[in-house]
């Protein structure tokens, strides 16, 4: 019998659903993204993105299934994230997994949102079979991560960031320069056209740890961004004027990727890794995909397509295939878990 997940992925602002089939196949994957939402904040707003959830999961999963060409009865399982995530988001997504399963009958698999990045190596056709262990670098919003995979579903966290995630410090850094939300992109575009040696920024490497720490690099491009202003009670919303945005944006990003890249080929080295795999919206950035190969050198490394960098219900659904074939059936009693890392339950 063909197996065929639909993934549920509401952990933050994204609404998104997808059917997957045998945990390889994608026959939809739709994302309802709130970015004009939460623009005019400059960051995800809690309340209105778990409200924004609730007016659009139903519409997004109706066009998920009409798009792979299926109906309820042709599923075998629905798995959702359980967590980590905004408490509020999650709840949704978690409310209607529970509402499909029960009034369908269909087993309910709860998922982490990290082990869902993961598994969205395995929807490249590009990628095979996978030789253990491997190296994972989990690099977003809200996340940086570097786990050991010694199996399948078998993780060992090395280290991750102390403060700001490497996502999280792109956005903030690109409100400094005046970019818009998310900053990410926008600032990767920004730092194209920039001087990456402009300004000498500080790297924390943490010796002794596989641990990471991005404040002390944004409080430094703040205090640069200062520096331009005439003003002494200038605030982050206050852009000076004259301010070299393209070659702090290269600095900045610079100083983040070399941190990111080191530290991963460096664990990938000392644990034996077979191979080094990169997920998470900030693997989407071309600068640190083109870093992360070269450095590698003699380890393979493989980050999925862009598309499936940033969050999606995709990744939920294949990490879905990968629980239902080894059993998991979680009940109707199955709570979200905000703060759950990724290897525990």
């Amino acid at each position: 019998m063909t197996i065929r997940i639909v993934g549920i992925e509401t952990s933050c602002d994204e609404t998104a659903v997808a059917v997957v089939e045998e945990g390889r196949v994608i026959l939809s994957n739709i994302v309802a993204s709130q970015i004009d939402l939460h623009s005019q904040y400059g960051g995800v707003f809690p309340e209105k993105a778990s409200r924004a959830h609730v007016e659009t999961i139903t519409p997004v999963i109706t066009e998920a299934m009409a798009q792979a060409h299926v109906s309820m009865e042709d599923l075998t399982a629905v798995a959702v994230t359980r967590g980590p995530g905004l408490a509020g988001s999650l709840l949704v997504g978690m409310s209607i997994a529970k509402g499909l399963a029960l009034g369908r009958g269909l087993p309910l698999i709860g998922i982490n949102h990290l082990e869902g990045h993961i598994y969205s190596l395995w929807l490249d056709d590009a990628v095979d079979n996978f030789d253990f262990p491997i190296l994972a670098l989990i690099v977003s919003g809200g996340h940086t991560e570097l786990v050991l995979m010694e199996d399948h579903m078998q993780y060992r966290r090395l280290g991750g960031t102390l403060d700001d995630a490497a996502g999280e410090a792109f956005d903030k850094v690109g409100r400094m320069l005046g970019l818009p939300y998310p900053g990410g992109p926008h600032l990767e575009k920004a730092a194209q056209k920039g001087n990456s040696a402009a300004f000498s920024f500080p790297r924390a490497w943490l010796d002794g740890t596989w641990d990471f720490s991005f404040s002390g690099l944004k409080t430094s491009v703040m205090r640069e961004c200062k520096s331009y202003s005439t003003k002494p009670d200038t605030g982050i919303d206050t852009i000076p004027s004259g301010l070299p945005t393209e070659d702090l944006a290269a600095s900045f990003q610079a100083a983040v990727v070399e941190v990111l890249v080191e530290k991963t080929v460096q664990a990938a080295q000392e644990h034996n890794a077979k191979s080094i795999i990169m997920a998470g919206g900030v693997s989407a950035n071309q600068t640190l995909r083109t870093a992360v190969m070269k450095r590698a050198e003699d380890i393979s490394v493989y980050i999925p397509s862009v598309e499936l960098c940033t969050d999606n219900g995709a990744m939920i659904a294949a990490a879905g295939y990968w629980r239902y074939v080894a059993g998991q059936r979680d009940g109707m009693e199955l709570d979200i878990l905000p703060t759950w890392p990724l290897g525990q339950l």
